[in-house]
């Protein structure tokens, strides 16, 4: 019998970015694809603070085609090609305040079997422990940006609270000054799923 996953509320999003982004842990990232239902617990967060971050992209109040979803209320899905990869992050901020949280792996719930068909790999942890590898693995696309994940075949859905957290210094951001050093990333400590 298929689980029934229940979406967050939205105004869970509405919390403080940082808040958000560790209560996020351990949540359910749910994508109703053509394929099945696939769905892993979130593991590793990271926060941008929008316009004062120089790591995020909407640092300066930068709005572009791109970025424009991350103007809207929070709880919208924020969706990126970078090079090959997909990425998926959560609007976070307020109308007019352009935050977001990266979500960066889970640990695969249901639908694995789906997952190694998108993903082929030899070793299960290497399946979603990286934000381009979740998104391939759960099949989110481009067509996916600007849902809402409360109301919308992808969902983020109550899960399981860590019981440890760890914090420190954002991943791949070499060329956003003093950004790369504020300690805004989170992950379930141990979890073998983190991306490092």
């Amino acid at each position: 019998m298929p689980i029934e996953f229940t979406p967050l509320p939205q105004h869970f999003y509405t919390q403080p970015t940082l808040a958000l982004a560790k209560n996020l842990l351990g949540c359910i990232l749910v994508n109703h694809t053509n394929e099945g239902t696939t769905s892993g617990y979130i593991v590793e967060t990271e926060a941008y603070l929008g316009v004062n971050d120089r790591a995020a992209h909407s640092f300066g109040n930068r709005r572009t085609k791109r970025t424009e979803i991350m103007f809207h209320e929070p709880g919208l899905a924020y969706i990126y090609q970078m090079h090959t990869h997909r990425l998926v992050n959560v609007v976070s901020g307020p109308i007019g305040t352009p935050e977001a949280v990266l979500i960066r792996a889970v640990e695969p719930y249901t639908g694995i079997n789906i997952m190694l068909n998108s993903r082929p790999v030899s070793r299960l942890n290497h399946l979603t422990n990286g934000p381009g590898k979740l998104t391939k693995a759960l099949g989110i696309t481009m067509e996916d940006y600007g849902k809402a994940f409360h109301q919308s075949s992808l969902l983020i859905a109550k899960g399981k609270k860590p019981t440890s957290i760890s914090q420190g210094k954002r991943i791949g951001i070499d060329n956003a000054g003093e950004a790369k050093e504020y300690p805004y990333r989170f992950w379930v400590s141990n979890n073998p799923f983190v991306s490092r």
